[in-house]
């Protein structure tokens, strides 16, 4: 039977830690087939959401609902429709490749034969056929985390929750699991990911919220965040100086907002041609120039800032 309710649906929904407030009365929705995201720096409550979401951690206030189903009252029945992919890897290292699922769809119920059916089109789907019966100990970081994401496929869940699915590991093995999880939004399947990359929320996500200080500050797909909140490019100008600063009130004026930063000074604007042939006019000579569009990382910087986060 479909339906047009959202999978997800918070509202007010919130979390506290004795005195701590971590989510602040936030609300979403996350229809079937979404990629949704959420990004803030550490502290925002991004992980705290993702544990709400997953049924580990009940909500403190506010409601919640999830397939439909209250995560208080339903947490088993959400949770055995749920695939999720935690930050850190929780493989059996004593297990094989093959038998890390095997073993995992046990937990569902999932009778013998079927899960090593479902074992191997799964490390086929993440290409690790040829490893089915290596250990997990000899992975290398990337093929450990597509093994992560293929067992929170082994139940064939509804929705998939991934937590920082591509931290730490290297170009070429995000590409192929961002290949990997862009072919499950492809089979209908409803992800629902936080990530610290900018450029992996531009790839993945079809809408996304920017979480800061427990509440959500900016919604909507990246697209339509980098239209709202930025200008359609950037330049960047390196001055052979000690202090950019004493370059920033000379180019005041180009541009709807200028950011000076210890190693350069960034314009945002319409057109970075015509930015420039401005600051050529002001007999400006910038010892390196470099205009690009803007990306959601400016975004993200100025919703949330550049002051670290303990």
């Amino acid at each position: 039977m479909t339906t047009d309710r959202p999978l997800i649906r918070a509202r007010g929904l919130v979390k506290r830690f004795g005195d701590f407030t971590a989510v602040d009365g936030i609300d979403i929705d996350v229809p079937a087939g979404e990629a949704f995201g959420f990004l803030g720096p550490n502290g925002a409550g991004k992980s705290s959401t993702m544990r709400m979401i997953g049924c580990v951690s009940p909500p403190t206030d506010g409601e919640l609902t999830i397939l439909g189903m209250d995560p208080r009252r339903d947490g088993s029945a959400i949770r055995a429709r749920l695939g999720v992919c935690p930050q850190q890897d929780s493989l059996d290292p004593e297990l094989t490749v093959r038998e890390n699922l095997t073993t995992f769809a046990r937990y569902f119920g999932i009778p013998r034969r079927l899960a090593r059916a479902r074992a191997g089109e799964l490390l086929d789907f993440v290409q690790l056929t040829d490893r089915a019966d290596s250990k997990v100990e000899p992975l290398s970081g990337g093929m450990k985390r597509r093994l992560t994401i293929a067992r929170a496929l082994v139940n064939e869940p509804e929705i998939v929750l991934l937590d920082e699915p591509t931290t730490g590991l290297d170009p070429q093995a995000r590409h192929l699991v961002w290949e990997r999880l862009f072919r499950l939004k492809q089979q209908g399947i409803t992800l629902v990911l936080t990530t610290h990359y900018m450029d992996e929320a531009e790839q993945l996500c079809d809408r996304l919220v920017v979480m800061d200080g427990g509440r959500i500050v900016a919604e909507g797909s990246p697209r339509a965040l980098i239209e709202r909140y930025s200008t359609r490019e950037v330049v960047e100008l390196r001055f052979a100086a000690e202090s950019q600063e004493d370059f920033a009130g000379k180019l005041a004026g180009i541009g709807t907002r200028t950011e000076v930063l210890p190693d350069r000074i960034l314009l945002y604007v319409a057109d970075g041609d015509a930015a420039m042939a401005q600051v050529h006019e002001r007999a400006l000579t910038p010892a390196s120039v470099l205009v690009r569009r803007s990306s959601l990382e400016d975004v993200f910087l100025h919703l949330t800032g550049r002051t670290l986060v303990d």
